[in-house]
């Protein structure tokens, strides 16, 4: 391979396939080309597998999302509390008006949204981890009116209830899918039975229109005993979420325990299983949870992609309807434990091939995100983490 190449023509290599249930990863030669004439070639780096990167920001301590701007800035969360906008020159300013978070553990702030008519209401949203003054926490959301580098009149229009005490599994992601709804994604607080439990939020994702009003079609809109936001549940913790453009479905993807990290296409109502199924094991024993009767049991959905041993799932974007592009029709996924990219190649919904990318980067991958003009970014959760754009590599 020769990075002086990139410049003029880069290509897709090392497809690896799986689909459904796991299976070996190998490595299958494919090549389609594309331009990036704009970026020299010395700016990229070979950091294993079917990619190369460069960098576009350093210094950042534990980023947990990022999102594009109309226009190009980019914003960036750290989980300490600190909501970064990074301009087309590369520097960086400091928004102020960002909430209070609790940043132990898990907790902090967390993913990012820019709403769909930001050019009229400036709207930015955050998704975080809140305490109330017992020092209880659960995941919260609000918005804010972006103005130069203020977040102002922030307010929150979701928390999730109770509040309980620990520093794991907050989540959280936010999408917005075609009809501008809000989906949050969130944890079960590493309380497990919750999951089930339909008149709590814990390992829920809850639908609301983008006020934080509750859906009326939401499917327990008219429920008694039951917190009417929610639209799935059975989730664990629920760290990467996006909506598939060519179909308008929101897809997730969860973190198991010691295996059983799962992606899901989630629909109205159902019970995605946490924790009374599950491919997961007890990290004390090795063997599955009191709680969980089987990897599938009746009643439950089964996972729409599953992994045996966990990579460690964190942030989601789909490279579709771009027919020029290497990688046209993928999902993205970043994985923490596994320190890499993986690269899931779609036929319609089924996974048919995996690859690993950025495997010898040694980098937590934190979140992955696709920008307007279909560049690649990645985010690296680390105390140095890094803002990369990856592009095939040859």
């Amino acid at each position: 391979m020769t990075v002086s190449s990139i410049a003029a023509v880069l290509a897709i290599a090392a497809c690896d396939g799986y689909a459904g249930m796991p299976a070996a990863e190998t490595n299958q030669g494919k090549t389609i080309a594309t331009e990036y004439a704009s970026v020299p070639a010395t700016a990229w780096r070979d950091a294993g597998g079917g990619a190369v990167f460069r960098e576009l920001h350093t210094e950042l301590s534990h980023p947990w999302s990022v999102a594009e701007l109309p226009g190009g800035d980019l914003l960036i969360t750290l989980r300490e509390g600190k909501l970064l906008r990074i301009d087309a020159h590369g520097r960086r300013h400091e928004i102020s008006g960002t909430p209070e978070v609790f940043a132990q553990g898990q907790g902090g702030l967390l993913d990012i949204a820019v709403a769909p008519d930001f050019a009229v209401s400036h709207r930015v949203y955050l998704s975080f981890a809140e305490a109330d003054a017992q020092g209880l926490a659960g995941t919260a959301v609000g918005f804010g009116e972006l103005q130069g580098n203020q977040l102002r009149d922030f307010r929150v229009i979701y928390r999730q209830l109770p509040k309980l005490g620990g520093g794991m599994h907050f989540g959280s992601r936010l999408v917005f899918d075609r009809d501008g709804m809000l989906w949050i994604s969130q944890g079960e607080r590493n309380q497990k039975e919750l999951a089930q439990d339909l008149e709590v939020l814990q390992g829920k994702i809850v639908r609301l229109h983008a006020d934080g009003a509750m859906p009326g079609d939401n499917p327990f809109a008219s429920g008694v005993g039951v917190r009417r936001t929610i639209w799935s549940f059975g989730h664990r913790n629920v760290q990467a979420m996006a909506m598939d453009p060519r179909t308008g479905k929101v897809w997730a993807a969860e973190h198991g325990p010691r295996g059983g990290d799962e992606i899901n296409v989630l629909q109205a109502g159902k019970n995605y299983g946490w924790p009374i199924a599950s491919f997961g094991m007890d990290y004390a024993t090795g063997r599955p949870y009191p709680q969980t009767q089987a990897a599938y049991i009746a009643g439950t959905e089964p996972p729409h992609h599953v992994w045996m041993k966990s990579p460690g799932v964190s942030g989601m974007a789909f490279v579709v309807n771009r027919p020029e592009h290497a990688w046209n029709n993928s999902l993205l996924v970043g994985a923490l434990a596994d320190k890499s990219l993986i690269r899931l190649t779609l036929d319609g919904d089924k996974v048919t091939e995996a690859e690993r990318l950025l495997t010898d980067s040694g980098w937590r991958i934190r979140d992955v995100r696709v920008t307007a003009a279909g560049r690649i970014l990645v985010l690296t959760d680390e105390d140095d983490g890094r803002l990369l754009e990856i592009v095939p590599n040859r």
